[in-house]
């Protein structure tokens, strides 16, 4: 599933092909993609708008259109948007084709067809549930230590929790946990205000580095001109299971964490009792 990173590089890469241009045509070929109305209301909602802006909110992308709606698309797990400068019909994944008055075509592609459209007049009824943005000013480590600090939960699942910070996901959480020096498996209440620190500052330095290497490409991931992130390439722990780790040369172990494969070194990251949870079983 695109993350942050993936997320925002496709936002900041779109602004300059859609932002200032009005929607001509909206073709949607795959009617579910549409979340909460027919796919003609939607496209009747869209259709000779203007797009003044293109931001993000945690993992969702969202067109501000110059009537005041917001046209919102959540990628899932193998959501992509591809711009091209000419009218093209796209292949058997590409469900939505929307087409601007100046020229150009922006199309959706999606294999396994989780990703959704949504248009909503208050984007805060969709998405008020979501946490803090990790990459902004006001999220601070203590109210990391305040969403955290009394959890039972083990920290891996914390950090996946959109209502605790916005926009991480499986990748970053584990690549953030190795920085930091912190066990996946250890319980939010447990972690002392200098390891809640520790994991605040490796939430922002690795979102950082993915964002400069515009993304992680594993299968689905692509930016709009279908290049692939680079990110891949720099990761410690992510699908590295059995590989040394870049630090002390421990081999990487992966254990099932809220429903998730988790990758973490034991060494760097604390073995002995979590270590010992993990055997039992109760990782997962």
């Amino acid at each position: 599933m695109p993350e942050l990173p993936e997320v925002e590089t496709i936002r900041q890469e779109l602004i300059p092909h859609v932002v200032g241009r009005t929607i001509r045509t909206v073709d949607i070929r795959y009617p579910p993609l549409v979340a909460g109305e027919t796919p003609a209301r939607f496209a009747s909602r869209l259709i000779g708008r203007r797009v003044v802006d293109v931001r993000r909110r945690g993992k969702y992308l969202i067109f501000d259109l110059d009537d005041g709606g917001h046209w919102v698309v959540h990628l899932r797990m193998t959501g992509q948007f591809r711009w091209g400068e000419g009218e093209t019909e796209g292949d058997k994944h590409t469900h939505a084709r929307i087409s601007f008055v100046e020229g150009g075509e922006l199309h959706y592609r999606d294999v396994r067809k989780f990703g959704r459209f949504y248009w909503v007049r208050d984007e805060e009824e969709l998405l008020g549930h979501l946490g803090p943005e990790p990459l902004s000013e006001a999220w601070t480590a203590e109210a990391l230590a305040q969403a955290i600090g009394h959890r039972r939960a083990p920290v891996k699942a914390l950090l996946l929790d959109q209502r605790v910070v916005a926009g991480l996901g499986n990748i970053y959480a584990d690549e953030v946990l190795f920085v930091a020096g912190i066990h996946p498996q250890r319980p939010g209440y447990t972690l002392s205000d200098e390891e809640i620190r520790r994991v605040h500052e490796a939430v922002r330095a690795v979102l950082e580095e993915a964002l400069a290497a515009r993304g992680s490409t594993f299968r689905s991931y692509r930016r709009p001109g279908a290049q692939q992130g680079g990110y891949q390439h720099q990761h410690r722990v992510f699908r590295r299971t059995g590989e040394p780790c870049p630090v002390c040369g421990a081999p990487i172990q992966r254990v099932r964490i809220a429903g998730r494969s988790t990758h973490y070194c034991p060494r760097c990251q604390g073995a002995g009792i979590w270590d010992s949870v993990e055997k039992s079983g109760t990782a997962s």
